[in-house]
């Protein structure tokens, strides 16, 4: 991870293993604060998923109270947790560096400059749109490894660090949250609720439509701000360095080969594999892990690389998300206290509470910001819909809310905040190399529009009966 950068005000952010050591701290003074407390759980005979039982919940004492020990015993079982996610990385990563070192990415992008000279930002538009692909896909962390190589892409194209992060991290989050096929959101609070798997895709599409200008327009705006007055750019110094240097003289590009080319394709068959793969056949990191070793051992044959030395170059590229994978431990390490402190099925309680005879436009308001802050605490989209789901859902019956828009409203206020709250943002901006007060200086405009256009969705479909039930 690059050293983290000063925005133009002088401010230093902290580092980001500073921001999630804190986060846990926090974790630990409201577990004093809030008393714990736990619904009855059980298994739906019909899904298979583990959820709370309604009207069940009960204070308790908590007979295991964080300790001074607890905090940093926290550190290693966070590790533990994020083990899958943390070895994808690793391995996806070490691969990946295969492509860069043999010249394949750059000569795959120095082709694309040829044929889009002048008009730069059609390709960030055309990169913006496969991480929102990847979004839909429910890449989520999967997607990660491919955020170094947009910064890269905007380097080339003569834009800087923000803008090649922007593409990467806007365009999965439209995705993420239009939840078309997302199987961690949409399709288990469907599943929970009752509701048949991607139904109403339809609106979930306009939803889409609406986040994905919005991400655009924002990344449009700012790369021609910086384009036409460099001293604009969120990392300026780096920017104005940037640009002496290619001043100096044009890089020395790679050409295509037979060799690359072949490489490249069997990099975007993975790609399908694991698009795929994770729609149709359920699957998870240990296999996204499995594919990419298989494109190792292909790379190596391809580049004709001697075995021994490409598990040298395969650890130095490895090595360079080492950062990033250490904060997946750390956010990890939040989701450890917080369930030893047994206070987030009493936050979800006192959530209910305050539902109750309220109309149901209030109550739709109340969900979303209240997902969208629980967020801050639980980055787990799948673990919250577990959790929150099969509360809302009585509640909805009650309010007369179709569970449509239940799950439409819990969606929303889960994904986008999924890259601006520091706990699963703070690992995507390591990848980027970029620092947590630069994003915010970027992206606070747009994720805002976001929400607002988020909420206003939600009224619509309330206003149509949005549906099936």
């Amino acid at each position: 991870m690059k050293a983290s950068r000063k925005a133009n005000g002088g401010f230093r952010m902290p580092h980001v293993f500073i921001i999630l050591l804190v986060m846990m701290l926090a974790v630990v003074i409201l577990s004093y604060l809030i008393p714990s407390g736990s619904y009855t759980r059980v298994v739906d005979e019909a899904t298979n998923i583990t959820v709370v039982v309604p009207g069940t919940f009960q204070y308790a004492e908590n007979e295991t109270p964080i300790t001074f020990m607890n905090y940093f015993e926290a550190v290693y079982q966070g590790f533990v947790n994020g083990a899958s996610i943390m070895a994808t990385l690793f391995i996806s990563s070490g691969v990946i560096y295969l492509l860069e070192v043999n010249g394949a990415f750059s000569a795959g992008i120095n082709i694309i400059l040829r044929k889009t000279k002048g008009r730069e930002f059609s390709v960030i538009f055309l990169f913006y749109s496969i991480f929102v692909l990847f979004g839909v896909l429910g890449f989520g962390e999967a997607a990660y490894p491919f955020y170094p190589l947009a910064v890269s892409i905007g380097f080339s194209l003569g834009y800087d660090r923000v803008a090649g992060a922007g593409m990467a991290i806007v365009g999965s989050t439209v995705g993420f949250t239009s939840g078309l096929i997302n199987v961690f959101t949409t399709g288990v609070s469907q599943q929970i609720v009752g509701l048949p798997l991607f139904s109403g895709i339809g609106f979930r599409t306009v939803g889409l439509a609406v986040f994905y200008v919005i991400g655009l327009v924002g990344l449009y705006r700012y790369c021609k701000k910086i384009k036409r007055d460099p001293s604009l750019s969120i990392v300026r110094e780096e920017y104005e360095a940037q640009n002496g240097q290619q001043s100096d003289g044009e890089a020395d590009m790679e050409e295509m080969t037979p060799a690359r080319g072949l490489g490249l394709l069997a990099f975007l068959a993975v790609i399908v594999v694991q698009g795929v793969g994770c729609i149709k056949l359920n699957w998870s990191f240990p296999q996204i892990g499995a594919i990419y070793v298989i494109l190792g051992v292909l790379l190596t044959v391809i580049f004709r690389i001697n075995p021994s030395e490409a598990c040298n170059l395969f650890c130095q590229g490895a090595l360079r998300v080492f950062a990033a994978a250490f904060a997946v431990g750390l956010a990890q390490s939040v989701v450890v206290l917080m369930n030893q402190a047994r206070i987030m099925d009493t936050i979800v309680h006192a959530m209910s509470v305050l539902l109750e005879n309220k109309g149901a436009i209030l109550a739709l308001l109340i969900i979303f910001l209240f997902v969208t802050l629980f967020n801050f605490l639980v980055v787990s989209g799948s673990g919250k819909a577990v959790i929150i789901m099969p509360i809302l859902q009585p509640l909805g019956e009650l309010l007369n809310i179709n569970q449509q828009i239940l799950v439409l409203t819990y969606q929303y206020g889960d994904g986008i905040t999924n890259s601006f709250w520091p706990g699963s943002s703070l690992v995507q901006l390591s990848m980027c190399g970029l620092d947590y007060g630069s994003w915010l200086k970027f992206c606070w405009k747009i994720y805002l529009s976001f929400i607002v256009s988020a909420f206003a969705l939600i009224m619509v479909a309330n206003a149509i009966g949005y549906g099936p039930f």
